[in-house]
Parts: structure tokens; sequence; C-alpha cells
């Protein structure tokens, strides 16, 4: 898969937000970490970032563009980059990588990547403008 190599092999963007160790809790049916495992660890990365930016709550409201590179392992250190790359009225969309690094082969492998879209919220629980306006 040549397109895999070639997205394995870029560096990641964005902001670190996230690092972790894939469990045996949260393996699959077959062993390998469970890709909804994942996905939580990459949409809070990206809360993160859009808490920051909004300076409030957010709310996820779409996941876009979920891509799974190549399996986790059990033992893999899982670290997730996060870096803005729209902000609208009350929404934020946050670009999401996840790499990981095993212990007989450190060198860092994406994984998965995902553009997660979030909105701000007021103390009310209903959508704000991001900045104020």
């Amino acid at each position: 898969m040549p397109e895999a190599n070639e997205k394995e092999k870029s560096l990641p963007r964005g902001e670190l937000v996230i690092r972790t160790i894939a469990m045996p809790r949260d393996t699959n049916a077959n062993g390998d970490i469970f890709g909804g495992w994942l996905v939580s660890q990459m949409d809070v990365g990206g809360a993160i970032v859009a808490t920051q930016t909004a300076k409030s709550r957010v709310a996820t409201v779409a996941i876009n563009q979920l891509t799974f590179i190549r399996p986790v392992y059990v033992g893999d250190i899982i670290c997730c980059y996060a870096e803005l790359i729209k902000v609208g009225t009350t929404s934020m969309t946050v670009e999401v990588q996840a790499w990981s690094i095993s212990a007989d082969e450190p060198e860092r492998k994406k994984v998965t990547e995902g553009t997660f879209v979030f909105v701000a919220l007021d103390k009310n629980r209903k959508p704000k403008p991001v900045y104020g306006v």
C-alpha cells in the first residue's frame, strides 16, 4: 500500500495532546487494540485544543475522514497530536493524528488520522460564539 507508507513517513502535525499506553483491557475480539478506544483518545485530544480555543466547554458534533492506517497492539505507546484547522462562528475543526511507538520497533508510526468538529458551549450548554463575537 504506497499511500499508507507515505502517511507513515510524514511527521506529526500539531501539538502533542495525549500520550498513553494501549492496555489489554482496550483490545477487540482479535486481541488487537479496539478502534473505538483509539478514536476516544483522539476525541479527547481534539477536545483539549477546542476547549483552549473556545475558552469554554465543547461538544463533539462530527468526526470526518477518519482513516485507520495500521493496527495498534497492547503495550504500544500512543501519541495523539491535534491541530486547529478551521474556526467558524460556534464550531472548530481539529485535525487529530494518532502515532504509535512499540517496544520492539521504537520508530514512531502514524496509525490513525481524522478530522473532528466541536461546538463551543455556554454555561447552559447552548452553542456560543467561539471568540465571543
